[in-house]
């Protein structure tokens, strides 16, 4: 059974950073292009960082510039670098990986950030 498994989410005063992790287990993160998107109420969820294919990466465009995204395939493991947060940043994150070279995917409980003002 494929699961994701996120963490580092919290409070943070604006302008500040934050590390988010997610690891895959049940399956390697080399088989899988993963990333992250988020969501507030009521609005629907939007792509934060995601690999397009094992080397390259989209990022939306409020956040361009400010988020790193990186993997680690030793450890199955993608992270999220968050610099210089917004209040706009709150949100809860989902973690979520596809297959590269097949149709399943895979969504985490997801994660709250909250940036304060």
């Amino acid at each position: 059974q494929v699961q994701l498994v996120e963490s580092g989410g919290g409070l943070v005063q604006s302008g500040g950073s934050l590390r988010l992790s997610c690891t895959i287990s049940g399956a390697t993160a080399s088989g899988h292009l993963m990333g992250w998107y988020r969501q507030t109420p009521g609005k629907q969820r939007e792509l934060v960082a995601r690999f397009i294919s094992p080397g390259n990466t989209a990022y939306g465009e409020s956040v361009k510039g400010r988020f790193t995204l990186s993997r680690d395939n030793a450890r199955n493991t993608v992270y999220l670098q968050m610099n210089s947060l917004e209040p706009e940043d709150t949100a809860v994150y989902y973690c979520h990986a596809h297959q590269t070279w097949g149709s399943s995917e895979y969504w985490g409980q997801g994660t709250q950030v909250t940036v304060a003002s």
